[in-house]
């Protein structure tokens, strides 16, 4: 069992940024493929970033590619998303996720993670 908690969501404006960590207790974490995600109201949740178990490799939702980098540190056990030049659209909850795939396109599915955290809420305003 992996227990996932974020932290650092909250309110900016645009143009602002954010940076969300999650850390994970329980079952060793840098086993894991690690992944953000976000659920707007009235949407389906979306892949936002996912890093490897070793950190090598990253992937990115198109629109964050320029703008959000995922990174980890596993003697920390913790994964964080640095957002830049953050938009109204970016408004939404973020989760962080542990699963075992560590390259693309199965770590953007969200059916490949077996551990989710409860979410933090990040809202941009204009």
């Amino acid at each position: 069992q992996v227990h996932l908690v974020e932290s650092g969501g909250g309110l900016v404006q645009a143009g602002g940024s954010l940076r969300l960590s999650c850390t994970a207790s329980g079952r060793t974490f840098s086993g894991y493929a690690m992944g953000w995600f976000r659920q707007a109201p009235g949407k389906e949740r979306e892949f936002v970033a996912g890093i490897g178990w070793n950190g090598g490799n990253t992937y990115y939702l198109d629109s964050a590619k320029d703008r959000f980098s995922i990174s980890r540190d596993n003697a920390k056990n913790t994964v964080y998303l640095q957002m830049n030049s953050l938009k109204p659209e970016d408004t939404a909850v973020y989760y962080c996720a542990a699963g075992s795939s560590s390259f693309w396109p199965r770590i953007s599915w969200t059916g490949e993670y077996d551990y989710w955290g409860q979410g933090t809420q990040v809202s941009v305003s204009s």
